[in-house]
């Protein structure tokens, strides 16, 4: 791992680590760590092995500190509220309507976006998929990953208790729950397709023009 890489995966142990000093909700807390410890274990090896630039593996990074303050708070009660008065003095929930808190929906959102870029330097880096192919195939990822995660839910639900589901999955009542995370989380990795690609798209224009030169 690069300098940067090992500050990332330092910040990242040290904000697990403060997400389980008095937790507001302890007994769920562990089973919401099962994706964060895997990652910080697999996070070095993936670095090394597939030699991830700094970029994408700070968005791994991004995504999972976005995870670690779901996991402290699951995901439900994450107090996004508290913080926007203090900060603001705006209620999003009432500001906005909101009948459920949003804080998962986010997370979903910002799989989708940040995990484009990571995906698409595998594919092309270790997999020689090609350049313009392996935008399409992280967008698949995505989606796929998203089902996939889902599915998982879902069979969470059919083993655990209805409390210990319930605490995990974070549906608050929405039977459209899962139709929306994956939503979300194909909206994120659109959105970040197209900003990337327009991003490169006038880089190229800006430097063409000295090319000729």
């Amino acid at each position: 791992m690069t300098r940067t890489q090992r500050a990332l995966w330092i910040a990242l142990l040290a904000a697990t680590l403060l997400s389980v000093i008095r937790p507001p909700f302890p007994r769920e807390l562990a089973l919401q760590h099962v994706p964060t410890v895997f990652m910080l274990f697999a996070l070095p090896i993936a670095a090394r092995r597939w030699k991830l630039s700094n970029a994408a593996f700070a968005c791994i990074a991004a995504f999972m500190l976005f995870h670690v303050l779901g996991a402290r708070y699951i995901y439900s009660y994450v107090p996004y509220d508290q913080w926007s008065e203090k900060l603001f003095g705006v209620n999003l929930t009432q500001r906005f309507g909101f009948r459920r808190n949003h804080y998962d929906r986010v997370v979903h959102f910002l799989f989708g976006a940040l995990w484009l870029v990571p995906v698409w330097e595998i594919a092309t880096g270790v997999f020689k998929v090609p350049r313009r192919f392996a935008y399409y195939a992280a967008v698949e990822f995505v989606l796929a990953f998203s089902m996939i995660y889902e599915l998982f839910e879902w069979g969470l639900s059919v083993v655990l208790s209805p409390h210990d589901a319930g605490a995990y999955n974070g549906q608050q009542g929405d039977i459209w729950d899962a139709q929306k995370d994956m939503s979300c989380a194909a909206l994120g990795a659109l959105l970040a397709l197209l900003l990337w690609r327009t991003a490169a798209w006038l880089t190229a224009r800006t430097r063409a023009p000295r090319s000729r030169e």
